[in-house]
C-alpha cells in the first residue's frame, strides 16, 4: 500500500496517511525495514522527496517515532 501510494501520490494521499497513522504504534519499524529492502530507499527518503508542507512534516514526524 505504501509503495502504491507513493507512486501515485496525487490520488493516494489518504491511503498513505492511513497506513502510516494506523501502523505507527504497531509494526511500522518492521514495515520500514521491508520497504527499504524492496525499494533500495527508506520510506523517510521517499516521503521527503514526494511530499511537501505540513503534510510532509506530519508524515516525517510519524516515521521518525520508533
Amino acid at each position: 500500500v505504501i509503495s502504491h501510494a507513493l507512486g501515485d501520490l496525487v490520488n493516494e494521499e489518504e491511503a498513505l496517511s492511513r497506513v502510516i497513522v494506523t501502523r505507527a504504534e504497531k509494526d511500522l519499524k518492521e514495515i520500514k525495514e521491508v520497504f527499504a529492502k524492496r525499494n533500495n530507499a527508506t520510506i523517510h527518503e521517499i516521503v521527503d522527496r514526494k511530499t511537501w508542507g505540513n503534510y510532509k512534516a506530519f508524515l516525517l514526524a510519524l516515521l521518525a517515532k520508533e
